[in-house]
């Protein structure tokens, strides 16, 4: 019987220390407004929220509530702390760094699950581990070495533990239940050790908890985000040009929030809810690391796209902050999409046409000012939100947490 349980405190202060990875990698990208500076960041933000997913779901399975497992927890901050630091120069001086700090975050994360499922874990920690070791091994070369290294990390995420499952699947079944590993994004997509009990463990899963956590991950990145944009505008006086600009980067913040947070939310724990124990991993793992990705990514980009559009909003914008503003909106629509349609959210036709229209936004930076194309990403989703006000059925029951 699934045992709902709520985020804790100690739970929220770790998603504190790994949003700042987020706050760091808009820097870079700020830094950095090209194909190399957006390859960086999709390749060291997919590496993390790998592990932040880990980390999700562990203390969904194994709570935080002894003191052991909340002191390797935050051994586990300090090893995310680590990696933040480290990311600006990730492809650089900061590589070795930052693969320790990765591996830390493993070896905790492989730790913490040992607590309660023994050596289980092995699995899905055995891939992390080579993972972690991928990273390390890159932060030793420069150029293509170095990115052939981020690559493998990531296939060693993603292939490995589906062919784990398919080798050994037959193993599993004929050996029975009785190492009750857990898997868990960081806990290799499904580990074969664990088919045998990932309807009673994972399908078990808190619901109310995933749900929350996540939520609770998003808007932390939206707030990093606005204090981001803040910081953009460094020593420049307070004009009324930049007070509007920040007020129209906030109504396009607010618009994405509302976008996820009045009804998607809500409606994401139901579906939860009601969906069989035994699909319910699978399930999350689509929603909340495949579709959360872009979504996280595209507030990253988009307080790029302000960062450095916020003291220049009278002038033609150059194409990077111009790409960024629209296409970190575009690519959190992406993602949301995504994230409707796997748990069947709808309607899709409103936001679909608000990503293709945000998109076009960017001659409207680059020929007029930023500070237009900041009113019309506002007036494109305000659209959107409008649309689906007046034409989506039951709209007035359907609201979420907000």
């Amino acid at each position: 019987m699934e045992t709902p349980h709520r985020v804790s405190t100690l739970e929220l202060f770790f998603d504190l220390v790994f949003v700042f990875t987020i706050t760091q990698l808009t820097v870079l990208l700020a830094d950095d407004l090209s194909l190399r500076g957006a390859g960086q960041v999709l390749l060291i933000f997919t590496v993390l929220f790998w592990m932040y997913g880990g980390y999700a779901h562990l203390t969904n399975q194994v709570p935080p509530d002894r003191t052991v497992r909340r002191l390797l927890l935050i051994l586990a901050m300090g090893a995310f702390l680590v990696c933040a630091l480290a990311v600006p120069t990730a492809f650089g001086a900061g590589g070795v760094a930052f693969g320790l700090g990765y591996v830390c975050v493993v070896l905790v994360h492989s730790a913490l699950y040992t607590q309660a499922h023994g050596s289980g874990v092995l699995w899905f920690a055995l891939p992390n581990t080579l993972c972690a070791l991928s990273v390390l091994a890159a932060g030793f070369f420069d150029g293509p070495p170095a990115w052939g290294l981020w690559v493998l990390a990531l296939l060693i995420q993603f292939a490995v533990p589906q062919l784990v499952q398919r080798v050994a699947a037959s193993g599993a079944a004929s050996a029975g239940a009785e190492t009750g590993a857990v898997a868990a994004p960081g806990a290799a997509s499904g580990s074969a050790a664990a088919v045998t009990t990932v309807s009673d463990q994972l399908g078990g899963m808190s619901t109310e908890h995933l749900v929350e956590r996540h939520g609770l991950l998003l808007i932390i990145v939206f707030g990093e985000s606005v204090i981001a944009i803040g910081i953009g505008t460094g020593s420049l006086p307070l004009s009324v040009g930049i007070a509007g600009g920040a007020f129209l980067a906030l109504a396009v913040a607010s618009a994405l929030w509302w976008m996820y947070f009045v009804r998607d939310e809500g409606r994401a724990e139901e579906v939860f809810a009601e969906t069989a124990p035994e699909k319910r991993f699978k399930l999350a793992m689509l929603a909340y690391y495949y579709a959360f990705l872009p979504m996280l990514l595209g507030i990253a980009a988009f307080a790029a796209g302000v960062k450095k559009t916020i003291g220049h909003l009278g002038e033609h914008l150059h194409t990077g902050p111009a790409l960024a503003l629209a296409g970190g909106v575009a690519v959190y629509l992406a993602g949301d999409l995504a994230f409707r349609a796997v748990l069947g959210i709808g309607p899709a036709r409103f936001r679909a046409a608000a990503l293709v229209l945000a998109l076009a936004t960017v001659p409207v930076g680059t020929g007029t000012a930023g500070l237009w194309q900041l009113v019309a990403l506002v007036v494109v989703l305000l659209g959107a939100l409008g649309a689906e006000l007046r034409w989506t059925p039951g709209r007035t029951a359907a609201t979420g947490s907000g």
